[in-house]
């Protein structure tokens, strides 16, 4: 399974936004966007971010480099999902954030069995989680309505989901999401609305980057 192994902070500074890919170090004094607030590179310091300069190109490429990042997503799937949703009814930009979403990974985190993304990733690759009862360990799994997700009975042993139900309390979960954190096992009752989906991602932009 190919993604991205280098410093996720530098992708924050380089789209000039916490994209929140470290979970709870992105609210913390130690995230590298709040102590290096400029573009990372040797001249980082001295050209900060221009976007009154970009053209309508670079404001393409960055709306779609933001939501690939976001996702965790790398350009070959990524393109895979933007042709999936170009054969589908409705806005193209929509749907194809609505099929990120839809991601096991993301559903995870959206849930609050994860600090982010990235370790919603990890945790369903060691195979800690069951979908419809069966063990899965692909994170590009797409959940439909109705599919319950549930944690391995014999990951519930393990010191980090012991103490996970009190976590997840904390972390608010989206209206489309049904989840029990005491027992820890959830659902979705449908896909999101935009409204519900991070308003820093902007489709049309990325709809008109595949079609320039």
């Amino acid at each position: 399974m190919a993604r991205y192994t280098g410093p996720v902070c530098k992708l924050c500074r380089r789209e000039g936004e916490k994209l929140f890919l470290k979970g709870e170090r992105c609210f913390s004094p130690k995230c590298s966007f709040e102590r290096h607030g400029y573009p990372p590179g040797a001249h980082g310091r001295q050209t900060q971010w221009r976007r009154s300069r970009e053209s309508d190109f670079g404001k393409q490429l960055r709306a779609k480099q933001r939501a690939r990042r976001v996702y965790g997503v790398l350009e070959r799937q990524f393109r895979r999902y933007y042709k999936q949703a170009l054969k589908a009814r409705g806005l193209t930009g929509f749907t194809l954030l609505q099929i990120l979403e839809s991601r096991l990974d993301n559903v995870i985190y959206r849930m609050g069995f994860a600090s982010s993304r990235s370790q919603a990733r990890q945790l369903v690759t060691h195979g800690h989680f069951m979908v419809n009862g069966r063990r899965t360990d692909v994170p590009s799994m797409l959940i439909k309505a109705g599919d319950e997700i549930k944690i391995r009975e014999g990951s519930l042993k393990n010191n980090f989901f012991k103490g996970l139900p009190e976590l997840a309390e904390e972390r608010p979960a989206p209206e489309w999401i049904n989840r029990d954190t005491k027992t820890l096992v959830g659902s979705i009752s449908r896909l999101p609305e935009r409204a519900e989906i991070d308003a820093n991602l902007n489709e049309q932009l990325i709809v008109e980057y595949y079609t320039r």
